[in-house]
């Protein structure tokens, strides 16, 4: 039957409001964000020398990584995708693995010059993580440019139940019948974790500023873990001893919670510098490589999938098994490492797992 005018109108009327709603829900930020499943790899050769990164290769890398995942025809207007006056944007900073696998101040620096592009002011971006001790051992306080703050959630572990609540916000926790050595199962506050009041009141918007590192515990750390562990307290219980470990569960647990499905937006893991084993602290230096390659994403399923793959890659060149499948070393004590926290985000919608399902675009910049 022939489609009238009148008819073609209705029709287009009644379209209107799902193609609205398409293209709203399209930029959707949070997790997994506008761009399930899209994980951008740039690699540099010169970004990295002797151990070190390079400055301009790094900017370089910070630029294109943003453009080709928004699709934006300049830098400036791929972080304004994400970012614009007004928001308050905290930068997850991960300082384990100290003095040698760090998040590095010139990503960082390249991070808040996008993020001024944006129109984000200075004094509305936040370098944190959640043990002030470790943030300033780090350094990360010395070389954060005039202007930009930081903060942490608490001082430091000061014992192994972890329940200082100094910084974290008693309404929003993870619950879940998991102990740490010690706790009283009939108090519900040793069965929870609950979130940095630094995330649920104090910023908007989250970008992590993870790396590509092995961990003895979960298997590896890059986007996920620097979530879980370094926003909520009583994080102990989920590795309580080398064969009482529940990381596979606890991560996405966390990371599930609706504070960082909305606010957490980007992920731009640094992989300049990368450790294929004895995470998640100082024995990574022993395991180092120049990989020279940084990751971007929205999706921290997806990236943590690509990573986690990068470094089995590299364990099987160096004549080890896959993280899945080792046994505890005198560098890695657990029992079993639990890669599976990847795959469980995954089923939990939090990101796409399946590795045949993820568009891995690969940049190579000379």
């Amino acid at each position: 039957m022939e489609l009238n005018r009148r008819h073609l109108l209705k029709a287009m009327m009644a379209a209107a409001p799902i193609v609205g709603a398409a293209q709203t829900d399209a930029k959707k930020l949070g997790i997994p964000g506008p761009f399930p499943g899209r994980v951008i790899a740039v690699n540099h050769p010169g970004s990295a020398v002797s151990g070190k990164h390079q400055p301009e290769p790094v900017r370089d890398m910070v630029a294109r990584g943003m453009m080709e995942l928004t699709g934006a025809p300049s830098a400036t207007d791929a972080w304004r995708y994400f970012f614009e006056p007004g928001d308050v944007v905290g930068i997850k900073v991960n300082p384990v693995g100290q003095p040698y696998l760090i998040s590095s101040p010139l990503v960082m620096n390249a991070i808040i010059a996008g993020l001024e592009s944006a129109g984000v002011k200075k004094t509305d971006m936040f370098a944190y993580d959640r043990y002030r001790a470790e943030f300033l051992s780090g350094g990360f306080d010395k070389w954060l440019p005039n202007g930009v703050r930081w903060e942490a959630a608490t001082t430091r572990s000061v014992n192994g139940l972890q329940l200082d609540m100094e910084g974290y916000d008693q309404d929003v926790y993870m619950e879940m019948a998991l102990l740490a050595r010690g706790a009283d199962p009939a108090n519900a506050h040793h069965r929870r974790s609950y979130v940095a009041k630094f995330l649920t009141q104090r910023v908007n918007k989250v970008l992590t500023l993870g790396v590509v590192k092995h961990h003895q515990s979960a298997g590896a750390t890059i986007a996920l873990k620097n979530i879980s562990h370094g926003f909520v307290n009583n994080v102990a219980r989920s590795h309580v001893s080398s064969s009482n470990n529940a990381c596979g569960m606890f991560i996405p647990t966390v990371v599930d919670l609706p504070v960082f499905r909305k606010k957490v937006v980007l992920h731009i893991i640094d992989g300049v510098m990368a450790a294929y084993h004895g995470g998640p602290s100082r024995k990574v230096g022993r395991y180092l490589w120049e990989h020279k390659t940084m990751y971007f994403a929205t999706d921290p399923v997806a990236v943590d999938t690509v990573g986690l793959s990068v470094i089995d890659i590299k364990r099987g060149q160096m004549g080890m098994e896959t993280i899945a499948a080792a046994k505890p070393d005198q560098d890695s004590l657990f029992v079993r490492m639990q890669p599976e926290f990847i795959e469980i985000s995954g089923l939990l919608g939090l990101g796409v797992g399946d590795e045949s399902k993820i568009d891995l675009r690969k940049i190579n910049l000379a």
